[in-house]
């Protein structure tokens, strides 16, 4: 893979430890036309976190698959696809967590489309936030004519947690759905839907037989095996509800 871009090294000290250096935003080249972007953050209880975002193209125009982790970001990203000529055509969140949608708001002012589940939105308005401009019922939507695909499988990670087709590259955005390989546990599960964590992942694994590849929310790229493990994770962690 080829990086195309690191945006500054960022040096924050009030919310950071003294002295610790935030990574800088990045994007990179994973496949013909579909970039990763990546972006970083403290958060409590874990630690310094990185996100995994998409950004794809077709015919000069770009399509956002969730936002960075920052408004800042999400500009730099704006400038990124800006610099190569393209046309920035929407974005579409996974879920309504700052790490998804943080760039809602900046991208919805600047009169870019921004699509999300209607329960997404009915989330993100719960929490005070901003919506997406667009949204939609039911398990799936199309994008971009036929470019992305949006599915619900159920609830997982959240109640709202959407995954995201490239039927071209066939390429798999799992969001945080999708463990990558390296968790040995399932995160954050504050509003997560561990009984049906599993099921859910398994619908993904129905429907999309042909994946060549899995981008989960955090962590490293990997195949169908990121499923599975997902899969092991969420069943593993049924027995503890019930103690």
């Amino acid at each position: 893979m080829r990086v195309f871009l690191v945006i500054f090294i960022l040096f924050i000290a009030g919310d950071l430890c003294a002295g610790e250096e935030m990574p800088g935003f990045s994007v990179e080249e994973i496949e013909k036309n579909v970039f990763l972007h990546g972006s970083y953050s403290q958060v409590n209880g874990f630690g310094l976190v990185s996100s995994n975002g998409l950004v794809v193209i077709e015919n000069k125009k770009a399509f956002i698959v969730d936002t960075p982790w920052s408004e800042k970001d999400t500009i730099n990203l704006v400038q990124w696809i800006e610099g190569r000529n393209l046309v920035l055509i929407g974005s579409i969140s996974t879920h309504s967590h700052e790490d998804r949608t943080a760039g809602i708001k900046w991208l919805n002012a600047h009169s870019i489309p921004t699509y999300a589940s209607a329960l997404t939105n009915e989330l993100l308005k719960k929490d005070d936030k901003e919506v997406a401009t667009k949204s939609f019922e039911g398990a799936e939507l199309m994008l971009a004519d036929g470019l992305i695909e949006a599915y619900y499988p159920g609830g997982g990670h959240t109640i709202d947690n959407i995954v995201v087709w490239l039927p071209k590259s066939q390429i798999l955005f799992g969001g945080c759905l999708v463990r990558s390989v390296d968790s040995t546990g399932l995160g954050y599960v504050g509003e997560a839907d561990i009984k049906n964590w599993s099921s859910s992942v398994e619908n993904v694994l129905s429907k999309y037989p042909e994946i060549k590849a899995v981008v989960p929310g955090h962590g490293k790229i990997g195949g169908l095996s990121l499923l599975t493990h997902t899969k092991k994770l969420a069943i593993s962690a049924l027995p503890k509800l019930s103690n």
